[in-house]
């Protein structure tokens, strides 16, 4: 068994059964035997339908293909459903998990994606277009990986925080626009 390239936040991009498939990271752990390493790997893998739709797993073997196998298919199994709204997210949020931080910012049409590989994989998987992002604290890819999902759990779509306020939603998207989430300014209101 050769040298395995240190590279260990290696990129593999699936489409199958119209699900995103990407893994996130692949750690390489050694465990020193009488005779020398034996090494096992374990993989982070986010599985997401491009509509909302999202699932973390993690998977560990003694070949990287097995570690991804089992990743994918708890990924599967562990999969949410999130609010998008034109692309973003509706509102602004902070994910904690451990001393890792998120904060998940809408943005208007066209902004893309501003967001380190991790957080990425995350919210291409789960269909979202303009967003900005920071991870603050800890860069631990597990870490990362669950604050951005405890984030995701904090979302609420407009007709959720309709329900929760008790009032109409058209009453609520009168004055919603992406600029005031994210600038804080008043909404603009066309002529």
């Amino acid at each position: 068994m050769g040298k395995m390239e240190r590279g260990r936040r290696e990129r593999r991009d699936e489409v199958t059964s119209d699900l995103i498939e990407k893994t996130i990271y692949i750690n390489r752990v050694a465990k020193v035997v009488k005779g020398g390493r034996r090494f096992n790997f374990a993989a982070i893998v986010v599985v997401g339908d491009g509509q909302g739709q999202v699932g973390v797993g993690y998977g560990k073997a003694n070949q990287v293909p097995d570690a991804i196998r089992k990743a994918t298919d708890r990924a599967r199994k562990s999969m949410v459903r999130v609010p998008l709204v034109d692309g973003t997210v509706p509102h602004l949020v902070q994910g904690h998990f451990g001393a890792a931080e998120v904060i998940l910012r809408p943005a208007s049409p066209g902004t893309g994606v501003i967001a380190g590989a991790t957080v990425r994989a995350l919210l291409d998987a789960a269909g979202y277009h303009n967003v900005l992002t920071k991870v603050l604290g800890s860069n631990n890819p597990h870490n990362v990986v669950k604050a951005v999902l405890n984030a995701f759990s904090r979302l609420e779509s407009p007709e959720q925080y309709a329900a929760r306020v008790n009032r109409p939603v058209e009453d609520l998207m009168d004055d919603y626009n992406v600029g005031s989430r994210v600038w804080g300014v008043g909404a603009h209101h066309h002529a």
